[in-house]
């Protein structure tokens, strides 16, 4: 069942950007995890506002691809700590585990076909 619209995915994609801003900080991420927390930030702004949906600004990235990215990341991200060496980082593997379920639930439950049955409506 897909319950997100694209809108709605546009305000989680921006929390995630925002969650991964603020996660070196909050909780005190060794430099390695933190350098990446930062860099998937940027990296998750840039393909959010270069997505075709609501928030997208530029509109180059189909949000079905945009769908398609977050279904690599999700699963990505659970097995970061343990590709790059910070398992034993207990908070920064914890927090990279807990942001790739969110993003493979939000992933399953966001419905990316919407936006191209609303063009094929008009």
């Amino acid at each position: 069942m897909k319950v997100i619209s694209p809108r709605i995915h546009g305000y989680f994609d921006f929390l995630t950007v925002f969650i991964f801003l603020l996660a070196p900080t909050l909780l005190g991420l060794g430099q390695l995890s933190a350098m990446l927390a930062y860099a998937l930030a940027a990296v998750h702004l840039i393909v959010t506002l270069a997505s075709d949906f609501p928030f997208g600004v530029v509109k180059l990235i189909p949000f079905t691809v945009h769908g398609w990215i977050e279904r690599m990341v999700g699963p990505l991200l659970i097995t970061t700590p343990f590709i790059l060496n910070f398992s034993t980082e207990e908070a920064a593997r914890n927090f990279y585990i807990a942001m790739g379920i969110i993003i493979i639930v939000i992933g399953m439950l966001t419905d990316y076909q919407a936006e191209v049955r609303d063009e094929k409506i008009k």
